[in-house]
């Protein structure tokens, strides 16, 4: 009698040719834990007599220090996103290095599918950079006005180098916010 149960298939991740898949990449990588920051910059007006551009912010955990002299630092942006658009035309740009009491800051810019920009900055405690005009989060445990010195296409991303232009602490002594295996968290003491 032959065998009528119904076999199962499963599927398995098509490897890209290098022999890797987006699951495991994305896998191996959440076990690396990085802080997290607000990146921001002003659209500036359309001209004179124009209304003044909006706010723009998003969440980013892929950010870092590239180098000491001069003082660059490196942020991924997702290509043709908001922020990646607006980068390519803005070179000013600023970044709040979040503390862990930001977390709902965190969430709130990083959300697929949200608002307008300008509602999520609304209750939102920040001060506008004075070479930036993009706004630097109260209570962040640092902050930098950046300009883009390059930016470098690389697979879905594009990497901005900014030159650091000013920094500040308002907020050192708190504990930073972290990001690991896809979730928000905290150091502990």
């Amino acid at each position: 009698m032959p065998n009528t149960t119904p076999t199962t298939t499963l599927s398995v991740p098509a490897p890209h040719p290098e022999g890797v898949s987006n699951d495991e990449f994305r896998a191996a990588m959440s076990r690396l834990a990085a802080g997290v920051c607000l990146i921001t910059a002003h659209e500036p007006s359309l001209g004179a007599g124009a209304p003044r551009g909006e706010d723009a912010g998003m969440t980013a955990t892929a950010f870092m220090s590239v180098s000491m002299d001069p003082p660059l630092v490196l942020v991924s942006l997702r290509e043709g996103s908001r922020m990646d658009d607006l980068l390519a035309e803005q070179p000013l740009w600023s970044v709040s290095v979040l503390s862990d009491q930001q977390v709902q800051i965190a969430s709130r810019f990083s959300m697929k599918g949200r608002i307008s920009d300008r509602l999520l900055f609304a209750d939102v405690p920040y001060v506008r950079g004075e070479i930036s005009g993009a706004p630097l989060l109260t209570g962040a445990l640092a902050t930098l006005e950046c300009r883009t010195e390059n930016r470098v296409e690389a697979g879905d991303h594009t990497l901005v180098i900014g030159r650091v232009l000013a920094a500040a602490q308002p907020s050192p002594d708190s504990p930073p916010l972290t990001y690991f295996r896809g979730r928000y968290r905290h150091l502990a003491p």
